[in-house]
């Protein structure tokens, strides 16, 4: 896998890259803000470079970590995990809201970031051979969840609502995959941080409830997400 790793210091970024190394990363290091952002833009020739993930530490010297994440995931859909010191929730959620995938707080152990990575490029890896249907068409059609008007592609994370696509963030997109799959079950809000953002941390609520009012807004469907108050949510699968 390549990764990208955003690292303003020298000697950490020469430490972490030898460790990746060992464990089969090809590491693309950036120093600043603006070498991470001309590294995710295409080539002249139109080619769009292709990384697993995006190491991103927030204590750039040119440019605010946030404000570069923000760019970058204006820029490509590569999972971006933020590696900082700020600790704090407010920071984790802002960072969340700006479309990090993850949020690691420094020091951290090296073991828990590979798997945080591991965790990250598995849930945006496409599907295997298998997963595609030859000839019958029914495994495509099996992973096609159809809620009324509402059309859930889950291989190629595609959403369309009377035909029309919507565009969703990687998060929303999650969100909605995963209470769409048991339509009438409602999914504990502790349950679906675990789910879709692999972490238990105080605070993430308030992204979970972010996320939710965008999808009920983009679908254009309040009614589709039905929050249970004190619980979590459920989806009520509308009509067809």
């Amino acid at each position: 896998m390549r990764l990208l790793l955003v690292e303003d210091d020298d000697h950490v970024a020469a430490a972490l890259s030898a460790i990746l190394a060992k464990h089969g990363f090809a590491v693309t290091h950036a120093r600043n803000g603006e070498e991470a952002l001309q590294a995710v833009l295409p080539t002249a020739q139109g080619d769009r470079p292709s990384y697993g993930v995006i190491l991103l530490d927030l204590g750039l010297p040119d440019q605010d970590g946030y404000q570069v994440c923000a760019r970058i995931r204006k820029l490509t859909s590569t999972p971006v995990i933020m590696v900082t010191a700020r600790a704090d929730v407010r920071s984790r959620i802002h960072g969340l809201n700006l479309g990090a995938d993850d949020y690691v707080v420094k020091p951290y152990d090296t073991g828990e970031l590979l798997a945080r990575i591991h965790a990250v490029s598995r849930r945006t890896t496409g599907p295997g051979p298998d997963d595609t249907a030859s000839g019958t068409g029914s495994a495509a059609e099996a992973a096609v969840l159809r809620l009324g008007s509402v059309a859930v592609e889950l291989p190629t994370r595609r959403v369309s609502v009377d035909g029309e696509p919507v565009a969703l963030t990687r998060k929303e997109f999650d969100l909605l995959a995963l209470l769409a799959q048991r339509p009438g079950v409602v999914f504990r809000r502790e349950q679906i941080i675990s789910e879709v953002w692999q972490t238990s941390w105080e605070g993430t609520g308030r992204t979970l409830e972010v996320h939710v009012a965008s999808l009920r807004s983009k679908l254009r469907m309040p009614a589709l997400i039905e929050t249970v108050r004190g619980v979590g949510y459920r989806l009520v699968a509308p009509a067809a």
